[in-house]
């Protein structure tokens, strides 16, 4: 099922594959690793092996080009649905928080890849 309605999203948005470790805010452990399916100033699209409730939290720590050190952030699930069965789940997420750094780093993978894209 595709998209095909007016662009809603304010930040553009590439095709790119990271490594991404989420886990829900309140949980301390209950880790998993998951990649990016695409990024953007404002979030990305994951793909995670369970469903999410829209508006769980998550906490994330994600490895990008332009930065040796994982950057970690809080997001918030906008959609969760299911690809595979019991499986696999495309989950929408937007980013609540970025401080300047990461913002930066964001920006510069995001410019790179539309650039190259």
């Amino acid at each position: 099922m595709k998209y095909s309605g007016p662009e809603r999203r304010k930040d553009p948005r590439v095709t790119a594959r990271f490594i991404v470790s989420y886990r829900i805010l309140e949980e301390a452990d209950n880790v998993d690793v998951s990649q990016t399916k695409n990024i953007s100033l404002g979030g990305m699209l994951l793909t995670t092996n369970r469903r999410f409730d829209p508006g769980t939290n998550l906490a994330l720590e994600i490895r990008l080009p332009f930065d040796p050190n994982p950057i970690m952030l809080i997001a918030r699930v906008l959609e969760s649905h299911q690809v595979i069965k019991d499986l696999i789940y495309d989950t929408r997420l937007q980013f609540l928080a970025v401080d300047d750094k990461h913002r930066h780093v964001i920006n510069k993978t995001v410019d790179y890849y539309l650039k190259k894209g």
